[in-house]
């Protein structure tokens, strides 16, 4: 019996049990080793033969056994089992839908199964884009032509994979608390909805927004440019302040002496101005070369980046910096080069990351602890979720910060959006990821707000924020400040590139490190960078964050203290490319992409129906010609998808999966929002609810973010008025009502009402 060596983590002494396929299953295990728990891997012969180069990553730290039958004993002792598919639940004694043991938490994370169940294994990165068809994500990715466009990353898997670890901690939180297990369902919809929240909505009376905007996107002071030596780099000038000195280095002022535009800056993003906007940046930035542009938007603080090279990234001196560079051997592939963890622990140094490592048999690095659970087990469990009961101060601001909150808030805690006494600027057109929490405004810079809110860290137990490195500081409320309030305090910071390195202190945006790592130049490889319409990088240090508070959560819970919990962009984006990054002698090189980029071959790509877009896969040439879709096989790739865009205009998406479907192939209907959103069976089932508005307009939104077994309460997040909740949160942490009139009647506190109807309003 050969035993694993501890990595050391908050997860210490927990065992996990990784009877996965894919990649959503190996990334949460992943995350679960490199927080120091005991993973061993159950593994048949077909999952080593179709592994993905990712796989060098997401197994290491892990044992690895090849039988179910030499698990046995591992298995009845877990605390985590996680589980892809019915079957292996079966072969690890579990059930999808039934009874399980009383402690055990079951993490299940389903595959895409499509509407029509093909013969044979479907292949994960496969799934991924056929997901990205079915969930709405291609519709909405913009581009030149309007049509569905695939992105070359699994990014729904990677948030299925990232979300469901996040919620398997959870669940064994409440498990400290309350004695019990249980199932916990994190499927694909869960990933696409984590991935895509700041998009997936709509409202019927409203159009979806159009999106032949080209591939920057409709925001023309937020977008990529070409400069006088014929390289790209991408703005990101938010905010009139940051346009002011674009305009000034660019010599384009004249922009906003426009009579619309001076007298409303959003004007610029007007349909009928962006595009004149856009072409005089672009004459602007053509007329010097990119460094000489960097240099300037530097020097005047203005977020720019070069677009990068993906291939490149993990040698950029940030990565190296952040420690997200790792170099192992693993026993399959060599030597190889890949991410490292995205998520930092005051209480810990990094991991140290050991190579998978095949055995025969295996046990677990300790014996199981004795764990003094309650003895009362009730079956179901109050609240929305496993964090039931944890209180939360989210200091979030635009993105990141707030949706970090509202994760929490899905897993079931107490949410308090703290925001400033002018509110979060984002917090209407971000309105969708500022769900389920509750407003207080307050002026944290006035010494009776900053008292304020210190009483009320003494009565929480967690503080999010995503601020500037040294923004806490000047606040005051930086960790031994908030520590000195109440001791056993977790708080989760987001930056832009982890406070280190020679871009530490530089303010993170989304888009700018989408450019600088190399994924913008990956999607849109030999045309155009690609600015991807799902907020890759503010979504995934968002989970990320509320991971790591989990993690967290249950060291304090087990009785270890608090401490930081600290994660960034930068190192978002080097996890959120972790199969495509990962590097050894003769891996095959990774999907690009190309301008309103298809899918990669003429027989696995998007085609126009006669009723709507699909996404169609044929396993061969030869199956195109036995469908009818192509007369022979040995045409060129041009040729073939122009044979295949002939033979199915005429037919329905329906018609067409009906002569594919026998011949091993796929064809999956690319639906819109609308289509997605409206749709009966993710509203009976949950995923999807509504939230209706002071004015009576009505939006459709993700309603579940998570399944537990243990908790029925699901209730539809909504949005908070600025400052609605002020009074009620103050109250409720025992100010009394004399002081609380004080508050806001200085100002330093604001009461506000109810949000008013934000139907059509969107981020990207």
């Amino acid at each position: 019996m050969t035993k694993t060596p501890g990595t050391g983590g908050p997860l210490d002494a927990v065992r996990v049990i990784d009877a996965t396929e894919g990649i959503a299953g190996p990334v949460a295990t992943m995350i679960l080793a490199d927080f120091g728990a005991d993973v061993v891997r159950i593994e048949d012969g077909d999952a080593v033969a179709s592994e993905l180069p990712g796989q060098v990553m997401w197994n290491r730290n892990k044992t690895i056994v090849s039988s179910f039958d030499t698990a046995t004993d591992l298995i009845a002792t877990a605390d985590i089992v996680v589980t892809s598919s019915a079957q292996a639940a079966e072969r690890v004694g579990l059930s999808v839908d039934g009874p399980q043991p009383a402690e055990q938490v079951h993490l299940q994370l389903p595959a895409w199964v499509p509407p029509r169940e093909p013969r044979g294994r479907l292949d994960a990165l496969l799934a991924d884009r056929m997901m990205q068809a079915d969930y709405g994500i291609a519709r909405r990715q913009t581009s030149f032509g309007g049509g569905p466009v695939e992105c070359v990353y699994p990014f729904v898997s990677y948030l299925q994979g990232a979300w469901g670890a996040t919620a398997a901690i959870a669940a064994l939180i409440e498990r400290i608390r309350t004695g019990l297990g249980q199932r916990v369902v994190i499927d694909p919809l869960h990933g696409a909805i984590v991935a895509a929240t700041t998009t997936m909505f709509a409202d019927p009376k409203v159009a979806l927004p159009t999106t032949s905007v080209g591939p920057g996107g409709p925001n023309p002071v937020f977008g990529t440019y070409q400069c006088g030596d014929g390289e790209w780099i991408f703005l990101g000038a938010l905010g009139v302040k940051f346009q002011d000195v674009a305009f000034e280095l660019l010599g384009t002022t004249d922009i906003v002496t426009h009579p619309r535009i001076a007298a409303n800056r959003e004007e610029i993003f007007a349909v009928d101005l962006r595009d004149r906007v856009r072409a005089r940046i672009a004459e602007g930035f053509r007329r010097k070369q990119r460094s000489e542009w960097l240099n300037e938007f530097n020097a005047a603080g203005c977020p720019v980046s070069p677009v990068g090279e993906r291939d490149e990234w993990l040698d950029h001196e940030q990565v190296i910096a952040m420690g997200q560079r790792v170099e192992l051997t693993d026993p399959q592939v060599g030597p190889a080069v890949m991410g490292g963890s995205p998520v930092n622990f005051s209480a810990f140094p990094a991991p140290v990351f050991a190579a998978r490592r095949h055995v025969a048999s295996a046990s677990w690095r300790e014996e199981p602890p004795t764990r003094p659970f309650p003895i009362a087990k009730p079956e179901i469990l109050p609240g929305r979720g496993p964090l039931h009961g944890v209180k939360v101060l989210d200091l979030g601001t635009v993105l990141a910060g707030p949706y970090a909150g509202q994760l929490l808030a899905a897993l079931g805690a107490d949410v308090v959006k703290v925001e400033t006494t002018k509110g979060d600027e984002f917090r209407t057109r971000g309105y969708m990821i500022n769900r389920g929490q509750r407003s207080l405004s307050i002026d944290l810079r006035d010494p009776r707000g900053h008292q304020t809110f210190m009483h009320l860290v003494g009565k929480s137990n967690v503080v999010v924020d995503n601020f500037r490195p040294g923004v806490l500081n000047r606040l005051g409320i930086d960790l031994e400040s908030l520590r000195g309030a109440n001791p056993e305090i977790v708080t989760a910071s987001i930056t832009g590139y982890g406070g280190v390195g020679p871009l530490g202190t530089q303010p993170g945006y989304d888009p700018v490190v989408q450019a600088l790592a190399g994924i913008m130049a990956a999607q849109g490889a030999d045309a155009e960078p690609v600015f991807c319409t799902v907020a890759v990088n503010d979504v995934a240090s968002a989970c990320l964050a509320a991971l790591g508070t989990c993690a967290a959560l249950y060291q304090q819970a087990v009785g270890r203290g608090g401490q930081a919990v600290s994660t960034s962009l930068a190192a978002a984006a080097t996890f959120m490319q972790s199969n495509e990054l990962v590097r050894y002698p003769g891996r095959p090189p990774a999907e690009r992409g190309g301008r309103d980029y298809p899918g990669p071959r003429a027989i696995s790509r998007y085609y126009l129906c006669a009723d709507g877009w699909v996404r169609l896969h044929l396993p061969s040439r030869e199956a195109a010609v036995r469908a009818g879709l192509v007369d022979v096989a040995d045409l060129t790739e041009e040729e073939t998808a122009s044979s295949i865009a002939s033979s199915v205009a005429s037919m329905s998406v329906a018609e067409l999966d009906g002569v594919v479907g026998p011949l091993e192939g796929l064809a999956v209907r690319a639906r819109d929002n609308k289509e997605l959103l409206f749709a009966p069976d993710t509203i009976e089932d949950g995923h999807i609810g509504t939230v209706t508005w002071l004015d009576g307009n009505v939006s459709y939104m993700p309603r579940s973010y998570a399944v537990f077994g243990r908790h029925a309460c699901n209730p539809m997040m909504s949005t908070p008025g600025m400052g609605e909740h002020s009074r009620e949160i103050l109250a409720e942490a025992g100010v009394d009502a004399a002081r609380i009139d004080e508050l806001v009647s200085s100002g330093v506190v604001v009461e506000g009402g109810p949000l008013a109807s934000v139907a059509g309003t969107g981020c990207r």
